[in-house]
């Protein structure tokens, strides 16, 4: 289960509040080292130098580190900044407050320590010091010259007595010659370096020491050298009992030839003790110094630098410490905006809470429960809103699905609203005309001007008990002339609703008036029947009797008229019977026996009577093999391929009366609709068609096209279409928008879906 806002809220929180004081621990100890490394550095140079690398190695990483954090911590500011999230700005100048108050001080401090460590190191490099040691090191340096000049000088005085020596004798004057000067070891060495005597510890060494070739050519040049040693070999004491002067000197020789080899005495003489201590105390004190002034500048850097990293550190501390305590700060404000811009979105979920104790933290709280009862508000009244919807779609279900038309009206005539039903009985666009007066929709301008009179004088004579609404019947789309033109027959409703807005309620009852017509048409044709074909009989047998009887009797001027006038009234007998007969099958039509049937063979069937060569209309059939059978009486469908052929014959006929060329011919046609999954059967002249007055009532009796057609023909078809369960279409076919004819369709469902 997922935690809730406040939680998450207060974990962020806790979170915020132990980093804050592990930060803050961490800055005081890196502060701590660095004020124990100064102090330290006053005290232990050289344990601060030989340790200093790598603590400023290890301070400067920390100083990346928060400075890398201080870093994210700004781009983070910069971000809220670029969104305009609601605190970003107050956070900022929280940080920077608390910013400045932590890098004023410190910049003063850095300033007064900077000059203190500048002049401190300064006030170390006295030029009278300098100067001193200097002097005492020149004074050094002469002192032990001059010892080394008197040695030399001696020595050269001493190889003298060596002058008449040969080297085999020389040991005895050798010892003589250090006792004289006080000499520790007393070597003759041949020109080529080889060793010829020695008085003291060379004696028993195998290899001494020998002089340098470049020693001993500066001694022929000069008669006598010496040189100071032991001073630089081994520092302190050690250095004391070593040092030494080493001369050497030419030894004079009385002999003259160039094959007498030239010899050489070396005397090494050690020096005073407390000389080489205090020319060595002296060197070494000038030597620190020089490498004292020599890092005079790093030595400075160090101190600067440490006080730099110091015065970095801090600052960064600062910034930190206040972008976190301007966080902790605006926090709630952050909580509050948040949420009060979720409100103002709509969204009144719950929302995070403070859990502290101050006044921010209780105004989270008091808002998160001012929210949550507009939440319950909110839900309470969509509930509501919900139950009204629901009504109103099923309301507006049932008025889509009712038959009957349905307007709503307001004082003024405008369309409110309206239905399907209204539009399709209407057959205007009432759907885009909602807003606009019912007198404006196309075709409805008297319908509506018989609405609004309806309306008024409902409402001018209602009284406290009368009636709760009005009812009217309506003729829409007649002509001038009273002939039907797609004539419409309403019975309107209306009623006045609650908000004074007006009902009108409307019902298609065309279907209605043609069932009455035809119901109508017939009684008519039953009882004309009836009483028209009693007398019919006798008629024609009088009049045949009469012309029996005076058939020669009269003279050729009579007879003949007689024979004309027997004649006439016999062809109106068989006229009026062929009506009576007409009217007799259309009232009295059986009830279909539906059999399966190949409505093909039966078109075959017809057509063989149509075959004759004398016939003026010629007929084309164009049957689908496909077509399943259908369900119908062969009879009564024998008779509607009858009608409709006829009727398509007189039409093409009587359109091409003048023609004296071949007539077009009739089409008779079937195809089986995978779509629709019908059989449709097709009949199409080449007439005049049916004029607009005629297609809306062309199937009711008596409604015809011909000079002496009884409109009987088509309401037959009708009358069978309808008990076939067939769909029936009358038309005019249409060539480039003019009238080529007329044609008649009806579709059946296959046998096996009337089955079943």
């Amino acid at each position: 289960m997922n935690a809730s806002p406040a939680s998450q809220v207060a974990g962020k929180s806790r979170a915020v509040r132990w980093a804050l004081g592990v930060g803050v621990s961490v800055m005081a100890a890196i502060g701590l080292v660095l004020l124990f490394l100064l102090t330290l550095a006053t005290n232990n140079r050289a344990l601060y130098e030989r340790n200093y690398a790598w603590l400023f190695g290890t301070n400067v990483v920390v100083a990346v580190l928060l400075l890398a954090l201080l870093v994210w911590v700004a781009v983070r500011l910069v971000a809220r900044l670029r969104r305009g999230r609601f605190g970003s700005r107050l956070l900022v100048k929280l940080a920077a407050i608390f910013a400045l108050v932590g890098l004023a001080p410190g910049l003063l401090i850095y300033v007064v320590s900077y000059q203190f460590v500048s002049r401190s190191i300064e006030s170390w490099f006295d030029v009278k010091v300098e100067g001193a040691l200097t002097a005492g090191v020149s004074l050094a340096r002469a002192t032990l010259e001059t010892q080394a000049s008197e040695t030399a000088a001696r020595t050269r005085s001493a190889s003298a007595q060596l002058a008449q020596v040969p080297a085999a004798g020389a040991g005895l004057a050798l010892e003589r010659i250090r006792d004289q000067l006080g000499a520790t070891d007393v070597v003759l060495w041949s020109a080529s370096g080889q060793l010829l005597a020695s008085a003291g510890p060379s004696s028993f060494q195998l290899h001494p020491e020998r002089p340098s070739a470049q020693q001993l050519r500066l001694v022929r040049e000069q008669r006598a050298m010496a040189q100071v040693e032991g001073l630089d070999d081994l520092p302190g004491p050690a250095a004391t009992q070593d040092a030494r002067v080493k001369a050497i000197a030419l030894v004079s020789s009385t002999s003259v030839g160039l094959l007498v080899e030239p010899r050489f005495l070396q005397v090494t003489v050690p020096l005073p003790p407390v000389l080489v201590a205090n020319a060595i105390a002296v060197q070494e004190a000038n030597r620190e110094y020089q490498e004292r002034a020599l890092a005079r500048d790093g030595l400075r850097r160090m101190y600067i630098g440490t006080l730099t990293l110091s015065l970095f550190l801090a600052v960064i501390a600062a910034v930190l410490l206040a972008i976190l305590l301007g966080n902790q700060l605006a926090r709630p404000l952050l909580v509050l905006a948040e949420g009060v811009r979720e409100v103002a979105q709509g969204n009144l979920s719950p929302k995070a809470v403070l859990e502290g104790k101050d006044e921010l933290d209780g105004l989270t709280r008091s808002f998160a429960l001012m929210t949550q009862q507009l939440a319950d508000a909110r839900e309470t009244a969509q509930d509501s809103m919900g139950a009204l919807d629901e009504a109103r779609a099923r309301l507006q279900t049932i008025l889509d699905n009712l038959t009957a038309g349905v307007i709503v009206l307001d004082a003024q005539g405008l369309i409110r609203s309206c239905n399907p039903s209204a539009t399709r009985i209407l057959r205007a666009p009432l759907a885009v005309c909602v807003g606009r007066p019912l007198a404006q929709v196309p075709g409805l301008e008297q319908f509506a001007s018989a609405v609004q009179r309806q309306f008024d004088d409902f409402l001018a004579h209602r009284g406290s008990h009368g009636p709760d609404h009005w009812e009217h019947a309506f003729e829409l789309h007649a002509s001038p002339s009273g002939a039907a033109h797609h004539a419409t027959s309403l019975v309107a409703r209306g009623a006045e609703l609650p908000d004074a807005t007006h009902l009108l309620v409307f019902d298609d009852i065309s279907d209605i008036v043609s069932a009455q017509r035809v119901q109508a048409w017939g009684e008519v044709a039953r009882r004309l029947a009836h009483e028209i074909k009693n007398p019919l009989t006798p008629i024609q047998l009088s009049a045949e009797r009469l012309e029996m009887k005076l058939s020669g009797k009269l003279p050729a001027t009579e007879q003949a008229l007689l024979t004309k006038s027997v004649k006439t009234i016999v062809q109106q007998v068989d006229a009026m019977q062929r009506l009576v007969n007409e009217f007799r099958d259309y009232a009295r039509l059986p009830a279909a026996e539906l059999q399966p049937l190949d409505l093909n063979a039966l078109i075959h069937d017809v057509l063989h009577l149509y075959e004759s060569d004398r016939a003026r209309v010629a007929v084309r059939a164009e049957l689908d093999p496909r077509c399943p059978a259908i369900a119908g009486d062969a009879q009564q469908l024998r008779q509607v391929v009858h009608n409709l052929l006829q009727n398509a014959q007189d039409a093409t006929e009587q359109a091409g009366a003048d023609a004296d060329g071949v007539l077009p011919a009739v089409c008779i046609s079937t195809h089986w609709s995978e779509a629709s999954r019908r059989v449709r059967l097709r009949v199409s002249d080449s007439g005049s068609g049916f004029p607009a007055h005629i297609l809306q009532r062309a199937f009711e009796p008596y409604v015809t096209t011909k000079v002496r057609g009884t409109g009987l023909g088509l309401a037959v078809v009708k009358k069978i279409a309808d008990e076939h369960g067939a769909r029936i279409e009358l038309a005019n076919r249409l060539e480039d928008g003019v009238v080529r004819g007329a044609q008649v369709s009806l579709s059946f469902a296959p046998e096996h879906a009337v089955a079943s």
